[in-house]
């Protein structure tokens, strides 16, 4: 994928998907979200994909992902972002079952002020 070399699948929708990918020659990595090759023959589908990554990169703050690049390789969109390490919030609760209240402020409090 041009400057990415994919390392791994780490999820999918219904209109494409992250993987963990480096930018070289950078040897940063990096998560790369591509709309599925299906969708992106769609004039408003690519617009709405297009429009999001620049409203995601126009956001600053601690708690919302940076967003490094967009752009079409091979004629697929994709979104280039910062990576970050750890377990979903989706994965924690499949994990625990049921938060205590005050561990699920802990982890909303910041989602919110973002």
């Amino acid at each position: 994928m041009g400057p990415y070399q994919i390392v791994r699948h780490l999820g999918s929708g219904a209109f494409g998907a992250v993987y963990e990918a480096i930018k070289r020659p950078l040897q940063k990595r990096i998560a790369l979200k591509l709309l599925h090759r299906a969708k992106a023959t769609e004039p408003s589908i690519v617009q709405r994909f297009t429009l999001e990554a620049r409203a995601a990169a126009s956001l600053k703050h601690p708690h919302i992902v940076d967003v490094d690049d967009i752009g079409v390789i091979d004629g697929v969109p994709f979104l280039a972002m910062e990576f970050l390490e750890g377990e979903s919030l989706s994965a924690r609760i499949e994990r625990e079952q049921r938060l205590p209240v005050h561990l699920a402020l802990e982890l909303l409090l910041p989602i919110f002020s973002a």
